[in-house]
């Protein structure tokens, strides 16, 4: 791993920067290092989010810049990594041809990491939001030993590391199904996995050397891939109710392409909303949880189905006409139904993306599903829910978690390319310890 560590915060960009060497003749060089900060992040920000490669006169006019100031920032940012230049384009009126200019793929890159019930997985994601390295590695881990899992889990990245060489690393996330003490990164609990109080950072400190790791809940990073297209770029759903189904059942809530944390930044826990209190016991210690009808082990239990059966067997099961699995798939709908609905009533947010397996499920779930939320949603009569799905991404939560790592980059570029330079790493810079 290279012996990069967190970059300092630099002062955060407002929307109305100033041009570098626009400050009084007084201002200290500390002030125009500030003022360079917050500009090259203006700029990098937009040209992340723009819908087509802007030219660097399309920069200037969205920022109300100079032509001048717009070019030597970029200047900076192309040979620093951030931004690549693409073939120059003729413009529709008379000047110079115009070069458009999008995120560079080829420096900087962030490794996401993911604990799931169902499987261990490690992403080397590019700046440019491509997957440059994947490694899933299918496995049983409830009740697992967290250590051992975790020593696996480093493997896997160290592989997905050496897959994509010439990468500078500029921090990795690590997604897990259970409640994360917000800083320290402690697993308080993942019932599902039987994991409880697991200081995940000191445990793959070992492994990952002097790059820094931020652990999130699983359906919180997740839901990164659907309000983003890609680090920098908002995606078509800002304001949603993500329901992710695995093993179990996780939640996030986000408001303005930001899941919502509650007071200790463990809100989202939808799957342990109680939908029948004389229900079967979670592992959660509750009874008739959402997850003991709509989880993926639960649902095709149900439904007469082996636990690790597919969504096709489940779905070829109901279109024969099995009575058995049918009521499975009724019963997870209306449990579903109810939970969201109560998410609907309290938040606001109509619109309900599912996720995993519930994704792989939703055109069996949906007749019940909008017909419970439309029956218990008090505002339905004039919003109904609208149900949409996520991606097929096989680890969305790694790569959510590699998301939220680079979009560091995006919002301050100026200390990255203050510690690396306009010479691109040598390959292999990013090797993690075995």
């Amino acid at each position: 791993m290279p012996n990069l560590p967190p970059p300092p915060t630099a002062a955060a960009p407002g929307p109305t920067a100033a041009a570098p060497g626009s400050t009084s003749a007084g201002a200290g060089g500390s002030d125009q290092a500030g003022i360079r900060a917050a500009n090259l992040a203006l700029v990098t920000r937009t040209v992340f989010a723009a819908t087509q490669p802007p030219t660097r006169a399309d920069v200037a006019h969205t920022t109300a810049m100079t032509r001048s100031t717009v070019s030597r920032l970029v200047d900076d940012l192309v040979s620093g990594g951030v931004l690549t230049e693409l073939e120059p384009v003729a413009r529709a009126g008379p000047g110079r041809r115009g070069t458009p200019l999008v995120p560079d793929g080829g420096r900087f890159a962030a490794l996401g990491l993911q604990v799931n019930v169902g499987y261990l997985a490690a992403l080397v994601v590019d700046l440019a939001g491509a997957v440059r390295g994947r490694r899933v590695a299918a496995d049983d881990l409830r009740s697992s030993d967290p250590a051992a899992v975790l020593d696996r889990l480093a493997l896997l990245a160290a592989e997905a590391v050496a897959s994509a060489p010439g990468l500078v690393l500029v921090g990795a996330g690590l997604a897990v199904p259970g409640i994360v003490s917000p800083g320290s990164g402690l697993l308080l609990r993942a019932p599902n996995l039987g994991w409880s109080d697991v200081d995940l950072p000191a445990a793959l400190s070992g492994h990952l050397g002097d790059l820094s790791l931020v652990v999130g809940n699983e359906a919180d990073l997740a839901s990164r891939t659907v309000s983003s297209e890609r680090p920098g770029r908002p995606g078509r759903l800002r304001d949603f109710i993500y329901v992710s189904g695995e093993t179990g059942i996780g939640g996030a809530v986000v408001l303005g392409g930001t899941p919502l944390a509650g007071r200790h930044g463990w809100a989202g826990e939808i799957g342990h909303l109680t939908v029948d209190p004389s229900g079967p016991r979670c592992p959660c210690g509750s009874t008739g949880c959402l997850e003991q009808y709509a989880g993926k082990r639960a649902l095709l239990a149900a439904a007469g189905l082996d636990p690790e059966a597919t969504a096709s067997a489940l779905t070829d099961r109901v279109h024969a006409g099995n009575a058995r699995a049918s009521d499975a798939v009724d019963r997870a709908a209306w449990a579903l139904g109810c939970a969201v609905a109560g998410a609907v009533n309290l938040v606001d947010i109509p619109v309900i993306v599912l996720g995993g397996h519930l994704r792989e499920v939703a055109h069996l779930i949906r007749p019940r599903l909008e017909s419970t939320l439309r029956g218990r949603v008090l505002s339905a009569r004039w919003v109904p829910p609208t149900i949409e799905t996520a991606g097929n991404d096989p680890a969305p939560g790694a790569l959510g978690a590699a998301y939220v790592e680079l979009e560091r980059v995006v919002g301050d570029p100026a200390p990255w390319l203050a510690r690396t330079g306009a010479t691109r790493s040598a390959p292999g810079s990013g090797r993690i310890a075995r």
